[in-house]
């Protein structure tokens, strides 16, 4: 090897040969290659290596979805989910069975993304064909794959902001690996064979990317720290083959052998070496022993400051003034806030001071809600509860506070009365309800948390009249009156109360108060003081519900009379539409239950044509066709639902209107059973009738309207006592009667109008067949009084729909058989066409013999068309005399 080596070519220059030369040396046997270091001879656990896989996947994730490349995403995820299957192995034996919480919080990111983009329609519609079809495959894959994950991920969503596992491993270790470090460093004696290399790059491969701290302590050349961590990583076999630690040559000269017990001092540096910039630029913060330092709470005064008014104000400026800031803590505001109101409590600073803290208190609870649409949490909720009512009641007691959005901070006075302080009570209060609905609405309305929620509503309005008395005291402010006022009447409105019928009855105690009076007295402040017209608008609604609630039928339906509502409802904002829906729904029960059936009809046919009455009222949303409803608009509309607490009993509202249809629709139908000219009174009714009566098998009814209709067809035929069985039943009296107050009243007042509408139905069908009926034998079949059945059978002659007479003597009604029998009017009906179809193929027939092109023609045609119009008249006149002769 040597001859070989040393017969090289003349043209060699002297480097060339002392490189030859360093080549001739004796190599060890262990001495490798360059190629070897990169492939053989870097060792790996088998965790590092499926970890790293599945984080470099994580990664392109996350630059796809950036770019929002969804087959991209797909292929990467696909891969995810192969590489995790496969370090199944790995983290059942290292982390015993529990998912990296890395890896969650990808599957959450992901599911998080793809639900974005898929609830996005404008943005899915702009998308490619492919990626359109790659993110529905994604879509079903990730809902299929994350089932297994689903505890986990939701404990993952409860904390989110956890470091991962992984990260808090490295911290650990590299604190663990750094202390070691610093009690025993590492030194070992150099091996009896060295490679072949130069000295300085031996001291180079020494370096490694996670020991930092080591390379600082033991004072490392700059130039290796400069390097990339890809040169680092390269070397990283060599130092582990040699278990020799990289020095420089002037600490070669400081050290020392190591002795069998002593270890070398490490000699702490004045700036230690900054460690290397992240991805974005920022640079690691070293701190003492791996835990934040909070920082520190600001101090409130100065330790020799005098505490006084002026003081307190200022520190409450400066607190006020950080609200609404990127990086205010708020919990941290409102404890200075606490503080401050000790303090200024402590040094008897007066009323004034209190109160104003305890302002800035509430206003900083409502700030702690990030989201207005969101509900407040139960417990802040509690807090601004009892903040408010302290702050109330010191208002109360000073009684010469006076708060007003008017003054100005400059005009503020604090330390003689009468005090001003410059803010909103009632601002306060209508956020306060506002917040009150809004828990309501995230509650479960069947679960015991609705009902413990609701139990605060009694602390609610023991605020509002708080407010009300604080408010009275004041002068020139009948606008805020008016606003607490309608919030009053806004929680008192749709609440029945029994000492109303009480009073009526004359049950109750003279003097004592019921909720009507109270009504009455603050709307009618609110009509006379009111000038913006929707309090006064939305307090005659309020009014007219709490009349028709307490069977006030002649006060609720003159006052929606006389106010013109009905003309210009429709341009009112949505919540008073939907108070003007909730007003006509209970106007209408209260019609139903005084027997005013064609009331009742009217009120609520409105809401029952549009199908959508759930919506109308406010208590819940119908899942729509074709996406009617954008995602906006649908949390819009979620904002404006009633509390459960306030909805009204749909099932019983279709009924009553059922019933109410039946009893108006039936008898209409029997007149005018052969008139082809006959019209629909109610639509919905209608529909119901023809549905059943296309069904070629029926069964006994089960459902409301299947027990309407059944009875309809009872009424029909003049059978009351079927018809009321099936109106009024133990399933029946279950869903819609006993929801009544006194229910059995309204029970026999139904009975009694199902009565007398079969006998008046009965007479339009039957009345062809007889020549009189005896009054007394109706009475009997009917279980009627005959004095009824008397005023029932003159009301029908009076309005020409009967034909008949009354004899007083024989006390029998006497057909007069003035109206066509069945098979006459078919008759009649029949002659009525063919005239008709005659009519027309004579025009029909005129035009195609060129009627129109004869000379002289268009005073004939008119002569032609005059001479029909008189024969059409002629056989009018000549059908009404006959039928006047039957």
């Amino acid at each position: 090897m040597s001859r070989f080596f040393a017969t090289g070519s003349d043209s060699d220059s002297d480097s060339s040969s002392e490189e030859e030369q360093i080549i001739r040396q004796p190599t060890a046997a262990f001495t490798f290659s360059d190629e070897e270091e990169d492939t053989k001879r870097v060792v790996r656990s088998a965790k590092e290596k499926r970890y790293e896989e599945i984080t470099n996947l994580i990664k392109q994730i996350r630059n796809y979805k950036k770019i929002k490349d969804m087959s991209s995403l797909l292929s990467s995820y696909e891969d995810l989910m192969r590489a995790y299957t496969k370090a199944l192995p790995v983290i059942t034996k290292e982390e015993n069975g529990i998912t990296p919480r890395f890896y969650l919080r990808c599957l959450v990111e992901v599911e998080d993304f793809v639900t974005e983009v898929w609830e996005d329609r404008d943005g899915r519609k702009n998308m490619s064909k492919n990626n359109s079809k790659s993110l529905t495959s994604l879509r079903q894959k990730m809902r299929k794959y994350i089932k297994d994950f689903e505890e986990e991920m939701t404990k993952f969503r409860a904390s989110p902001d956890q470091p991962d596992e992984d990260e808090e491993e490295e911290k650990d270790e590299s604190d663990d690996s750094s202390d070691d470090e610093d009690s025993h460093p590492v030194v070992t004696k150099k091996p009896s064979v060295e490679p072949v290399s130069e000295p300085k790059k031996v001291a180079a491969e020494g370096g490694d990317d996670g020991d930092d701290d080591s390379e600082t302590d033991w004072g490392s050349d700059s130039d290796t720290s400069s390097e990339s961590s890809d040169d680092e990583n390269q070397y990283t076999s060599v130092r582990e083959r040699f278990l020799k630690k990289a020095v420089d040559k002037d600490d070669e000269d400081k050290e020392k052998p190591p002795g069998p017990k002593k270890a070398p001092k490490r000699v702490p540096k004045k700036k230690p070496k900054e460690e290397d910039s992240d991805d974005d630029g920022g640079k690691w913060e070293t701190v003492k022993g791996g835990v934040a330092i909070p920082s520190e709470k600001p101090k409130m005064f100065a330790k020799d400051a005098e505490i006084n008014v002026d003081l307190v104000v200022k520190k409450l400026i400066e607190i006020v003034a950080a609200r609404g800031k990127k990086r205010t803590d708020r919990r941290e505001q409102i404890e200075l806030l606490h503080e401050l109101l000790l303090a200024s409590e402590h040094h008897n600073l007066g009323h004034a001071v209190a109160i104003k803290i305890k302002y800035s208190i509430v206003s900083s609870i409502f700030d702690y809600n990030p989201k207005v649409s969101d509900a407040m949490k139960p417990e802040y909720w509690a807090k601004l509860l009892e903040q408010i009512i302290d702050m109330m009641d010191r208002m109360i007691a000073a009684k010469n506070v006076i708060m007003n959005e008017s003054i100005l901070e400059d005009n503020e006075q604090y330390e003689t009365a009468p005090y001003k302080l410059r803010g909103c009570v009632l601002t306060i209060v209508e956020r306060l309800d506002e917040e009150f609905i809004k828990l309501l609405k995230e509650c479960d309305p069947h679960s015991n948390e609705y009902v413990q929620r609701l139990k605060d509503e009694k602390r609610v309005v023991d605020i509002i009249d708080k407010v009300q008395t604080y408010l009275e005291k004041q002068e020139d402010i009948d606008a805020d009156l008016c606003r607490i006022y309608m919030r009053k009447i806004e929680h008192l409105y749709y609440k029945f109360d029994p000492t109303v019928l009480q009073q009526k009855q004359g049950k109750l105690e003279p003097g004592t108060q019921t909720s009507v009076q109270v009504m009455d007295r603050l709307c009618k402040f609110v009509y006379d003081k009111d000038q913006t017209d929707r309090l006064r608008t939305r307090a005659i609604l309020s009014h007219v519900y709490h009349h028709a609630l307490h069977d006030n039928w002649f006060q609720a339906r003159d006052l929606i009379l006389m106010s013109h509502l009905q003309e210009a409802i429709q341009h009112s904002d949505p919540p008073t539409q939907i108070l003007y829906n909730r007003t006509m729904a209970h106007l209408g029960l209260c019609a139903f239950r005084h027997a005013n059936i064609k009331d009742a009809h009217n009120c609520l046919v409105d809401l029952m044509m549009t199908g959508k009455m759930k919506e109308l009222l406010a208590q819940g949303l119908l899942p729509t066709r074709q996406n009617d409803r954008t995602k906006e608009q649908e949390k819009v509309e979620k904002q404006r639902q009633m509390p459960f607490h306030m909805h009204i009993n749909l099932e019983l509202l279709e009924c009553v209107y059922m019933v109410s249809a039946m009893l108006i629709e039936i008898p209409y139908m029997a007149e005018h059973e052969f008139d082809a000219r006959r019209r629909m009174i109610s639509k919905t009714f209608y529909q119901q009738l023809r549905s059943s009566e296309r069904q070629s098998l029926l069964g006994p009814p089960e459902s409301m309207r299947e027990h309407v209709v059944a009875a309809s067809k009872a009424m029909r035929n003049g059978n009351w006592k079927a018809c009321n069985k099936f109106i009024i039943n133990e399933k029946m009296n279950a869903k819609v009667w006993d929801l009544f107050y006194q229910a059995d009243e309204v029970r026999s007042m139904l009975t009694k109008l199902i009565r007398e509408e079969a006998l008046r139905t009965y007479l339009f069908t039957y009345s062809h067949v007889y020549d009189s009926i005896s009054m007394a034998t109706l009475a009997e079949t009917f279980e009627l009084e005959p004095s009824v059945v008397h005023s029932i059978i003159s009301k029908m002659i009076i309005n020409e729909e009967l034909m008949a007479s009354l004899d007083d003597p024989t006390h029998t009604v006497v057909m007069h058989r003035s109206e066509p029998s069945r098979l006459q009017s078919l008759a009649l009906q029949l002659t009525d066409k063919v005239n008709s179809l005659v009519d027309y193929n004579e025009r029909v027939f005129e035009t195609k013999q060129g009627f129109f092109n004869r000379g002289g023609n268009q005073g004939n045609f008119r002569d032609r068309q005059n001479y029909d119009r008189r024969g059409q008249d002629w056989g009018r006149q000549r059908r009404e005399r006959e039928q006047r002769a039957y």
